[in-house]
């Protein structure tokens, strides 16, 4: 398969057994500065919200560098190269700490996204059927593309619900619900979240069901949305309720999910883009996009917020005949400058590489030169792109001819009726460490 390719052994030695939530691992201990420890317990949290677990950082030692400005802390972060770097820097002291909620944004790190390989036995997508996720099997592993032996092995905390739907991973949240229940729990601390009651009837997980939060989680200033195939659901961090907003989309299954510019944009299955607007009331308006540019219509793209451009992805086949079954991946740009709107292929990432996953369910993301971490600009790593089941991800260049052979069905996976809801799916995350950091 082309590109380069990582594999994950089970049983890595160095990982530290200790039953519910976080188990800390290399991909801990190694982002000590001087004295740090991470503790996820059931027990209660300082914020009101939390059911269960908290993150507690023991810190010591002389500090010379409190009082830097936070413009020249902002050149240091640009930078790290890897997510344990970032934790050691974060451990340094409060002020440190602070900077990194005033950096301009996540996606203009020069590291990479986490990995989240479940921990269990690989299913193909849609291979079991329509049933809940069970939470007491819910485990998985985190992993550093940028740091190949650091991991760190988690659960979901005990006394949760057993049964529940998974709905998609937003600012280091995996988002569950279950009937009336909903719940949230960090991928990396395995602390959890319990939201308000939802209505009765709400119509999420069984065959539709997407969730996502509008900011890190924070209250007032963050919201849980949470998109069925006639309405949407919406918490404010904090209160006791939700709102309710009925969709104007024809019933259809909502796509994908991604922030741009500060906009909340939504695609449906028929590929129609939406701009949601929260403020001063619930609105959603489809933007107008000509397709005539592209040779084919997409049947499965990734979203992907690019600095300053909206990027769609598509795998596609390169060729029609029968006996060359290989794919590639094309990009093409958003034009907005022109009305309607046009989709503009272009040729080179430059100096950036993309991260997505096929549940589009889970967010994608884009990092600034990878080869500050080992890797290779004007790539596209995808989370398990074939079904060999020692691989977790793989990095393929743009234009780069993928071989069909053995290689998920993008095609199927979230279109296949009836959807499969059973599992989460490899995929990558910033951990909510990185969004919070100065709260």
């Amino acid at each position: 398969m082309a590109g380069s390719r990582r594999r994950r052994r089970r049983g890595r030695a160095g990982l530290t057994q200790q039953g519910h939530g976080a188990q800390l691992s290399p991909l801990a201990d190694a982002t000590t500065l001087t004295t740090r420890e991470v503790t996820i317990a059931e027990r209660p949290s300082k914020n009101p919200y939390h059911a269960s677990g908290s993150t507690s950082s023991t810190l010591s030692g002389p500090y010379v560098c409190v009082d830097l400005l936070d413009s020249l802390l902002h050149e240091i972060i640009v930078l790290i190269n890897s997510f344990r770097d970032l934790v050691a820097f974060i451990g340094t002291c409060r002020s440190w700490r602070a900077a990194i909620s005033s950096f301009p944004s996540v996606y203009t790190f020069s590291f990479p996204p986490l990995h989240l390989e479940p921990d269990g036995p690989y299913f193909r997508p849609h291979s079991r059927g329509i049933k809940p996720l069970l939470m007491s099997n819910c485990r998985w592993q985190l992993s550093d593309p940028s740091k190949e032996n650091l991991s760190l092995r988690c659960s979901v905390p005990q006394n949760t619900p057993n049964m529940m739907y998974y709905l998609g991973c937003s600012y280091g949240y995996l988002i569950f619900t279950y009937e009336e229940h909903c719940l949230l729990v960090d991928a990396y601390t395995g602390a959890k979240v319990k939201a308000p009651k939802l209505p009765c009837d709400n119509n999420l997980g069984y065959f539709s069901g997407m969730g996502v939060l509008t900011a890190p989680f924070s209250p007032p200033n963050s919201r849980l949305l949470l998109f069925s195939r006639v309405s949407m659901f919406e918490w404010q961090i904090g209160t006791n309720s939700w709102s309710v907003h009925p969709l104007d989309i024809d019933h259809e299954r909502i796509h994908q999910i991604v922030f741009f510019k500060g906009d909340i944009l939504v695609i449906d299955a028929f590929m129609r883009l939406h701009t949601v607007q929260l403020t001063p009331q619930f609105s959603m308006q489809q933007v107008k996009i000509t397709w005539q540019s592209l040779r084919t219509l997409p049947l499965n793209p990734w979203l992907v917020a690019c600095g300053d451009m909206l990027l769609m992805v598509e795998l596609s086949f390169c060729s029609v005949e029968l006996d060359d079954s290989s794919r590639s991946f094309e990009v093409f740009r958003l034009d907005f400058s022109v009305k309607p709107a046009k989709w503009v292929k272009i040729e080179k990432l430059e100096n950036q590489a993309l991260f997505v996953s096929f549940d589009k369910r889970n967010p994608a993301f884009s990092c600034m030169n990878p080869e500050r971490w080992g890797e290779k600009s004007n790539c596209i790593y995808v989370a398990r792109l074939s079904e060999d089941f020692d691989e977790t991800w793989t990095a393929v260049e743009l234009g780069q001819s993928v071989q069909n052979h053995n290689t998920n069905y993008s095609m199927m996976y979230g279109f296949a009726f009836p959807p499969d809801y059973s599992q989460i799916g490899s995929l990558w995350l910033f951990p909510s460490l990185v969004y919070g950091a100065g709260q």
